[in-house]
């Protein structure tokens, strides 16, 4: 049996991952949003998704107004009372930039405190157990949700319906022994799909199978289904709800031969767990492909600009 790559090992681990970062969370770091204020989260990528879940959650849980930027497209003119930066390797060249200009209280959540981030941000939050050698983003991107998701449980402000985060890793536990169907690795195009906070996890989960395995896949609202993306589905495609499936939403994708995959929210999977899954697809149709998954093309660990 072949060796399993360096990003599949670094997917099994975040089970473990969450669960540290709830406990993190409890210690209440400095820096993290206080209920009430306005925030703007940003960040490049795989980090940028994580803001935008994060953002939704947040905001939908009553902790306060929040916005979710990529970090070259932060609106400098709007007033923030914290701006919030995700960056795994501290190094991002537009989140440096950006925590640099600003003279708004900020806030990075890194796994590389020794990294320049630290000189540019107000607060560091070390999530450096979560760090990575792939230059495919997983387990840290999805414990950083899991720290800000129980933040949020520790402010009584998680949203009505989204489970613990204790629950969410119990979730990953099955997610991570789950057994890749042969008929999702032959598939040849999948549209995720979200709503609210699982929006972000759909666009995440197009861009990794993308980075991984060079999958067509697209990422929409789930009720922007019909208005356009619903037109390249049929036999060999799916669309993949990451949360709960929209009334109607499952008879449309059979009216047109798609697969559907709805296996998260109430009463399946956590959407985070569910997010797991496409991981470990991306990593099984990497190899059915014969691509490595610890190699992608045209990437590096980090975009560091000139």
């Amino acid at each position: 049996m072949p060796h399993p790559s360096r990003t599949a090992q670094e997917i099994a681990t975040q089970p473990g991952d969450w669960r540290t970062a709830a406990a993190l969370a409890a210690t209440g770091p400095a820096g993290l949003p206080r209920r009430g204020e306005r925030v703007a989260v940003v960040g490049c990528g795989t980090s940028w998704f994580v803001a935008q879940a994060y953002a939704a959650l947040r905001e939908s849980g009553g902790h306060g107004e929040t916005d979710a930027f990529a970090a070259s497209e932060f609106p400098r003119a709007r007033r923030y009372d914290r701006v919030l930066a995700i960056t795994r390797s501290g190094t991002t060249t537009e989140v440096l930039r950006l925590l640099e200009g600003t003279d708004l209280p900020t806030t990075a959540v890194t796994a590389c405190t020794d990294q320049p981030v630290a000189a540019a941000a107000g607060h560091l939050v070390d999530l450096g157990f979560a760090d990575e050698r792939s230059v495919v983003q997983t387990r840290f991107a999805t414990t950083v949700l899991a720290l800000l998701r129980a933040h949020l449980e520790q402010e009584e402000a998680l949203p009505a319906g989204v489970r613990t985060v204790a629950e969410a890793a119990a979730d990953a536990e099955s997610a991570v022994a789950w057994q890749v169907p042969d008929e999702l690795v032959a598939l040849e195009q999948i549209s995720f799909l979200g709503a609210g906070w699982t929006n972000g996890l759909a666009q995440e989960a197009g861009l990794k199978m993308r980075e991984a395995a060079l999958a067509w896949t697209e990422a929409y609202p789930a009720m922007e289904y019909r208005h356009g993306p619903v037109s390249i589905t049929a036999p060999g495609r799916a669309a993949w709800m990451l949360g709960e499936l929209p009334a109607g939403l499952a008879a449309e994708v059979a009216a047109v031969g798609g697969r559907l995959v709805a296996d998260s929210g109430p009463g399946g999977l956590d959407p985070l767990a569910d997010l797991v899954r496409v991981h470990r697809l991306a990593v099984a149709l990497a190899a059915h492909r014969g691509l490595d998954p610890d190699a992608p093309r045209n990437l590096t660990r980090s975009i560091v600009l000139g």
